[in-house]
């Protein structure tokens, strides 16, 4: 399935602000297996002294947004597994700040971020070769506004661009 089958009234527009920085080429599978490669490629190339990093004091630490990474990761890809399974009860938002600090990520090494980080990502792509293109189709409702299961899982790919060009910009 390419990024170009999702089609704009498949989630809110919100979402476009990740969903748009994917090429309409893009492979599902093979986004996640190249971004999983970049990203922990992108980690091991940081210095230790910028991991801790907070270019605000209320902003996050550059551990923190790997692990607001993996979180996210989880939490669109539950999205994406109930609409996928037709389950039309109503998802529920999170509040992304609520997760970081009971997360510890600043005491976790790097090791541990990357092997949190690679293990998620391996069980995202089983869980993707799952999927029927129909049933990636379905719409639900997740955080109160339809979302269909593939804009659910591109939204992923597009969120860990947006938040690389943060670091980039911010943190290095």
């Amino acid at each position: 399935m390419k990024k170009a089958d999702v089609q704009s009234n498949e989630y809110h527009e919100y979402y476009s602000r990740y969903i748009d920085k994917l090429d309409a080429k893009l492979d599902l599978i093979e986004g996640y297996i190249t971004g999983k490669n970049h990203m922990i490629a992108f980690i091991n190339n940081l210095p230790e002294e910028k991991l801790l990093y907070r270019y605000q004091p209320e902003k996050w630490s550059i551990k923190e947004v790997i692990q607001h990474l993996i979180d996210t990761e989880r939490v669109f890809l539950y999205r994406c597994f109930r609409i996928a399974r037709n389950d039309n009860t109503q998802i529920e938002g999170f509040e992304q700040d609520d997760y970081i600090k009971p997360s510890g990520a600043d005491q976790k090494p790097r090791n541990e971020l990357l092997e949190e980080f690679s293990i998620n990502r391996e069980n995202s792509i089983a869980l993707l070769k799952s999927i029927s293109d129909k049933n990636f189709a379905f719409i639900g409702n997740a955080n109160g506004a339809d979302m269909s299961a593939r804009a659910a899982a591109f939204t992923i790919l597009g969120h860990d661009i947006h938040h690389l060009e943060v670091i980039n910009e911010r943190y290095l």
